[in-house]
């Protein structure tokens, strides 16, 4: 089976889950989506990269999706998202994925 960054993982998430909520009108499905991808990307981090490691990058993807809102306002909703998305993706290759 193919290996899928957990860069791509994460990114996916962030901008699934608001794709999703803002396609369905469901923030709650968007936040399943959002939730779902986390999950799966914390634990391909923890795995490649350790427990610490698997953390910060958790709370970095959360702050993301928080931050988002915020930077919505000045930039606009979807370059927002796909900022924090590719902000979180960096991250993600640079401690998880580059060593594989």
């Amino acid at each position: 089976m193919a290996r899928i960054p957990s860069a791509a993982v994460a990114a996916t998430g962030l901008v699934g889950g608001y794709a999703v909520a803002r396609w369905t009108k469901k923030r709650q499905l968007g936040g399943v989506v959002l939730a779902a991808a986390g999950a799966a990307a914390a634990q391909q981090w923890r795995t490649r990269a350790g427990g610490p490691a698997a953390g910060a990058l958790s709370a970095a993807y959360v702050a993301a999706f928080a931050g988002s809102h915020p930077l919505a306002k000045k930039v606009g909703a979807w370059p927002a998202v796909f900022g924090v998305a590719g902000a979180v993706a960096l991250a993600s290759w640079a401690v998880a994925d580059r060593r594989g």
